[in-house]
């Protein structure tokens, strides 16, 4: 089931709280020294009991111990060393978001977890060995395409020679007119008009002088 982004923070909460292991697992990710990245080619791993850490930031900054345990259900981890004391004399420890730290040695001992070092490193090498292929085959330019230039060909004026004027007249000059067309409009044969004759009623009678 693909899950849909969301922007509001009420939701981005509940997911959050209410993911699954699997899911939290990643949330726990924390980012590998420049030591490390080289020699297991990736750049973040998430943090298990028995990783050996140093604190980036907050009040804690640069306190390094070993996990000692972790809480996936409140997102914390708990480092060896790092604790507070209570009002009441009693210790505690100082729980740390995993965003927070940095990974300075990792254990080992999980074989799933050395397989999946294994997975990437090959990955990352393949994707280099990709990369170093295109930059030795460059692009070639793209050949100039010849256009052959085709010689102008000379088109042949007809030259007219006009009648020379008599002595005394000037030359005439030719008129262009443009004949105008004009259509009639055609007249319809007008229709017969009957006369109308009174008819004489039949109680009518004839008038004597």
């Amino acid at each position: 089931m693909q899950v849909v982004k969301t922007s509001k923070p009420s939701k981005q909460r509940k997911r959050l709280f209410q993911a699954p292991d699997h899911i939290r697992y990643k949330h726990f990710a924390a980012l590998l020294s420049p030591e490390l990245r080289k020699t297991y080619g990736t750049r973040s791993l998430p943090v298990r009991r028995g990783d050996t850490v140093r604190i980036m930031r907050g009040d804690r900054k640069g306190f390094e111990g070993k996990v000692s345990s972790v809480d996936r259900k409140e997102f914390r981890i708990y480092i060896e060393g790092l604790t507070r004391e209570k009002v009441d004399g009693t210790t505690v420890f100082v729980p740390v978001h995993p965003s927070k730290v940095m990974i300075t040695k990792l254990n080992l001992d999980d074989k799933w977890r050395r397989k999946i070092l294994e997975r990437r490193k090959r990955a990352k090498a393949a994707a280099g060995a990709v990369e170093k292929v295109e930059e030795k085959a460059p692009e070639k330019p793209p050949e100039a395409v010849k256009v052959e230039e085709k010689p102008m060909e000379e088109k042949a004026v007809a030259v007219v020679e006009l009648p020379p004027a008599a002595e005394g007249e000037k030359p005439k000059k030719k008129r262009k007119t443009a004949k105008k067309t004009v259509k009639r409009a055609e007249t319809k044969p007008k229709k017969e008009v009957k006369a109308k004759t009174r008819r004489r009623k039949s109680s009518e009678e004839p008038k004597v002088g």
